[in-house]
């Protein structure tokens, strides 16, 4: 992924003629948030140790409501080849997450089913629909059955990864990735029962070069439909593959987010589905203290905030800034003054990031200041105080209440006391404080010097 590089301030003439400063808030490109979206999907998998616990309901809506409706609790209920069983206990998955107890059946079954499903990162999809796909391969038929396509080709690599550990004692299924740069002749035929890639590449394979004869896939998996499809071009190049598939091919499509544009191409792509959505948990402020400290300049929040830190770094604490600029600008004046701060940020490769947050988890730093873009999704279980050094704002300016839920959540989880301090610098700001205490109709009290003792106590 290419890293995501700081825009830099130019001026340029407004409609008078007269040159106008660009704000340092400059909205991101498209072009950058979709590869925020990617770059986040792919920087959640490389920092996941193992399946996130989660207690979120599970809906199913079945196709054929008169049918049974079938949920396994061990993975050997699935009666999977003894090399595929063997292959996912190498994995350490001891028993089907939420998400996998109410999939496997349905992907496994006969005649196949077709799956739309929504769940997160972390919840145990991929190797979902990678035991889907080794379980209807025939390895004796040397060529591609299963097609998998992921946004980017670093997804791609990652559940190709999954791929290659889950079918490690299967050593006759072999993988081919159809990424850029992956070259073969002109009227080759490709052997690998697995097909593994991005939408343009596959389409260009299964069309004008003709390496892969898509009326013998039996298996089609479309994932992480809602970061594909903010592409330009990915959700045509996949329909296009789609229809060239034969009827009976069985279609899984999963996503994170089920936004309107992610359920019209679903349906477009999986006709007649099965439909599992896993209920996002209800994050709650209740066990989170809230504060917010008076400023009148960005200095002063400076100020305030060195005043604080010796009570916050007992614990460990995520800073969160507005802009890329901002974050980089306290990082590096919280280093002059001698403290020891991670930074999380945009134009960071992705691999650098995932590397940032390891030694953030592991305490190596006690303190993270990202952006919101760079945070989103990441848990961390030490975290028990969080600070809005700029508060949340939408595009518009308007308070960015889920933001706010969001950031804060990181704190208070599992049960445990957290703390979040905002800082406010303006009327404007003070009204934007306002605005989301209205919003989550709870009081955020003003940090006097007597709460730093409670801050203590809470972080102890």
């Amino acid at each position: 992924l290419s890293s995501l590089h700081l825009k830099e301030e130019k001026s340029k003439p407004d409609a008078n003629g007269a040159v106008v400063k660009a704000d340092d808030n400059i909205e991101k490109t498209e072009d950058e948030e979709k590869e925020d979206r990617a770059a986040q999907s792919l920087l959640n998998k490389l920092i996941r140790s193992n399946l996130v616990d989660t207690t979120n309901q599970v809906e199913v809506l079945q196709r054929d409501p008169t049918s049974p409706l079938y949920s396994v609790k061990s993975f050997e209920e699935l009666r999977l080849k003894p090399q595929l069983l063997q292959g996912v206990y190498a994995m350490g998955f001891n028993r089907p997450s939420k998400i996998q107890e109410n999939a496997l059946p349905m992907m496994l079954a006969e005649p196949p089913q077709n799956l739309i499903a929504q769940s997160q990162s972390g919840t145990g999809k991929t190797a979902a629909f990678v035991l889907a796909m080794l379980s209807r391969v025939e390895p004796g038929n040397k060529y591609p059955q299963c097609l998998c396509l992921s946004p980017t080709y670093e997804l791609a690599l990652q559940t190709g990864k999954v791929i290659e550990q889950m079918g490690k004692f299967y050593p006759e299924l072999k993988l081919a990735y159809a990424v850029r740069g992956n070259k073969l002749e002109r009227g080759q035929k490709i052997s690998e029962q697995i097909v593994i890639g991005t939408p343009g590449t596959v389409l260009d394979w299964c069309s004008k070069l003709k390496f892969i004869d898509p009326k013998k896939i039996k298996v089609f998996v479309l994932d992480e439909a809602d970061v594909m499809i903010a592409t330009q071009g990915h959700q045509d190049q996949s329909i296009r593959i789609q229809r060239m598939l034969p009827r009976d091919c069985q279609m899984l499509l999963f996503s994170a987010t089920f936004e309107d544009s992610v359920w019209k191409f679903a349906q477009k792509v999986v006709p007649d589905p099965n439909i599992i959505k896993l209920k996002r948990e209800e994050e709650t402020l209740d066990t989170i203290k809230q504060y917010y400290v008076l400023c009148s300049n960005r200095d002063e929040k400076f100020q305030a905030l060195c005043n604080i830190y010796g009570a916050i770094t007992i614990a460990q604490a995520m800073i969160f800034c507005h802009t890329r600029k901002t974050a980089g600008w306290l990082a590096a004046e919280l280093s002059k003054e001698g403290h020891q701060v991670a930074l999380l940020s945009g134009e960071m490769m992705v691999e650098q990031r995932a590397a940032v947050i390891e030694r953030f988890r592991e305490g190596k730093e006690k303190v993270l200041v990202t952006t919101n873009v760079c945070a989103r999704g990441i848990d961390v279980e030490q975290v028990s105080v969080v600070i809005n050094f700029d508060l949340p704002v939408d595009k518009d300016g308007n308070p960015d209440n889920e933001t706010y839920l969001h950031r804060i959540g990181r704190t208070g989880r599992f049960g445990k006391r957290g703390l979040a301090i905002n800082m406010v610098d303006s009327k404007h700001s003070m009204n934007i404080l306002n605005r989301i205490q209205e919003h989550f109709n709870k009081k955020i009290n003003k940090l006097d010097t007597d709460d730093l003792d409670e801050i203590e106590k809470i972080t102890n």
